[in-house]
């Protein structure tokens, strides 16, 4: 499985990680610019960080994320995450014309819900999502 990440993870930084994640890192320096949204700009380098080498690893939810993650959520959306959603569709449709891109389109749209809402959440190895806290049990 780590042979078959590490082969999507490269072809994925070719077709659509440096793009995307070129977009993420604009919206970053912009909203730590004007200082008042730097939350948003740390969540956006974050995204960009997952943009780049999406398999082998998943967003979860934060516990804890309340009101605040919420407010500054539906803020991100009118201002950066809806242009940086549109993109992502655009790559993803980009991508479905040929095969080896299907697996990276679907890829391309997993990614949308962290574009809209990065706020709350966190990225972490797909192999134990919530192993940092505590909910994962051996088996």
């Amino acid at each position: 499985m780590r042979l078959l990440n590490l082969l999507l993870n490269v072809i994925w930084l070719i077709l659509a990680g440096i793009p995307m994640a070129l977009g993420y890192m604009l919206a970053g320096i912009i909203c730590c610019i004007l200082i008042v949204t730097i939350p948003w700009g740390i969540a956006s380098f974050r995204i960009a960080n997952y943009v780049l080498w999406p398999f082998g690893r998943t967003v979860v939810q934060k516990p804890g994320a309340g009101v605040a993650s919420a407010v500054g959520n539906v803020i991100w959306i009118v201002v950066a995450g809806i242009w940086l959603a549109i993109g992502h569709l655009a790559s993803a449709l980009a991508l479905f014309v040929t095969i080896i891109g299907i697996p990276l389109a679907i890829a391309e749209l997993k990614i949308i819900p962290v574009t809209l809402t990065p706020l709350g959440r966190e990225i972490v190895r797909s192999d134990r999502p919530f192993a940092r806290y505590g909910t994962v049990t051996q088996v």
